[in-house]
């Protein structure tokens, strides 16, 4: 094995919180602490840095600077990440390519928000009443939107939705990182009970903002090795598409970006899906994790709800589903979200998922979206398959 192919060398994850009362810049120095605690390595070894855009201290075009001064850090590669729910999954990828081309040997992907204190997100856009129109009250409306569609045009079970709420719910109960609310059973009845927020999506359907980071090692095997670092992740392979069916003005919008870059991303891994052993797809919405079991060929388009109700996704089963919670049932920290299940990956592969630890957790396919315009399918798909 090529002793300088690039790897995630070491991972940290604050825990989240509601309305903390504390800042991104905050979060970002905890879990870069704890990075530099779990691997041991100096910070003044790290010459590389790629920060994901806050919700939270939105609109500041200079935030990515401003967070090296923050954590006292002098690299040689900044990326801002502005992605989304990509941006972590994204800044791993671009990472790699930094180091490929000599930019920098040592770089953090490092994304921190606390949307739940501090909100100062616009959505507005060239056309701003059309993409995000009065009267629409954010995500949940459009992933409403979305939900209604697929229900037309496919068979969409209630108990499906449900299934991946209680799994990813179960999982939460494992996990001390989760929001401390999440960490109570949840059962069918709950979650059919569950009031309507944007119909038909329930509100047992949908994340809850709060605050928290987390962060990423990357550098080649050779130099993870020479810092005395044992446990890596490799990405093996990492696609992406943005505004997919952008040139058409009316597009169906249960097509989404992840049902293009499939094949690619298996193609570059040499897997299948049938080779997949973990699951940690972005899951904003149970609809968007329902959508996507189809979209990386687990079953054929339309069939994900009979998929999820024929098959065992806990972390014992042939599937293991988001096995920290994921964003539903462990919370979701603003705009580093995506690190949320990228971190749950990493930790899986390093044998340290406790209680939930999966077995012979040999690769894992993770996700991310990045927004949702009104009418459209997300903008963001993007996908990363690690192996150890």
């Amino acid at each position: 094995m090529d002793k300088n192919e690039i790897v995630i060398a070491g991972y940290s994850e604050t825990p989240v919180v509601f309305r903390s009362g504390r800042s991104a810049y905050d979060f970002a120095g905890e879990a870069l602490a704890s990075l530099l605690a779990a691997t041991g390595i100096e910070k003044d070894a790290i010459d590389g840095l790629s920060v994901t855009v806050p919700l939270s201290e939105a609109p500041n075009p200079f935030f990515a600077v401003y967070v090296t001064e923050a954590l006292g850090l002098s690299p040689t590669w900044l990326n801002y990440g502005g992605i989304g729910g990509c941006s972590a999954t994204g800044g791993v990828a671009r990472a790699m390519s930094a180091i490929r081309d000599g930019y920098c040997e040592v770089a953090v992907v490092l994304s921190a928000d606390a949307p739940s204190t501090s909100w100062r997100a616009n959505y507005g856009a060239f056309r701003g009443e059309f993409q995000d129109p009065v009267g629409v009250q954010g995500p949940p409306a459009m992933f409403g939107l979305l939900m209604s569609r697929y229900a037309h045009q496919f068979d969409l079970k209630e108990e499906a939705l449900g299934k991946i709420a209680i799994t990813q719910r179960e999982h939460a109960l494992l996990n001390d990182n989760a929001l401390a609310k999440f960490r109570t059973p949840l059962t069918m009845e709950d979650y059919k009970a569950s009031r309507v927020i944007a119909d038909p999506l329930k509100v047992l359907d949908s994340v809850m903002f709060c605050d928290g980071a987390n962060a990423f090692l990357v550098t080649t095997r050779a130099r993870a090795e020479a810092m005395g670092l044992k446990k890596m992740a490799r990405p093996a392979a990492y696609a992406e598409l943005t505004n997919v069916n952008g040139n058409v003005a009316c597009p169906d919008i249960t097509e989404t970006g992840f049902a293009r870059i499939a094949p690619k991303l298996y193609a570059k891994a040499g897997l299948k899906p049938s080779d997949i052993a973990m699951f940690h797809p972005y899951d904003d919405f149970t609809i968007a994790v329902l959508m996507q079991f189809e979209d990386f060929g687990f079953c054929e388009r339309g069939e994900g709800s009979d998929f999820v109700l024929a098959n065992d996704l806990s972390f014992r089963g042939d599937l293991p589903l988001n096995t920290g919670g994921g964003q539903i049932s462990a919370g979701q920290p603003g705009l580093a979200s995506g690190g949320l299940n990228l971190a749950e990956a990493v930790r899986q592969l390093f044998g340290e998922g406790g209680a939930r630890q999966v077995d012979n957790p040999k690769n894992a396919l993770v996700t991310g979206i990045g927004v949702i315009p009104y009418g459209r399918n997300w903008g963001t798909s993007a996908a990363m398959i690690l192996e150890v």
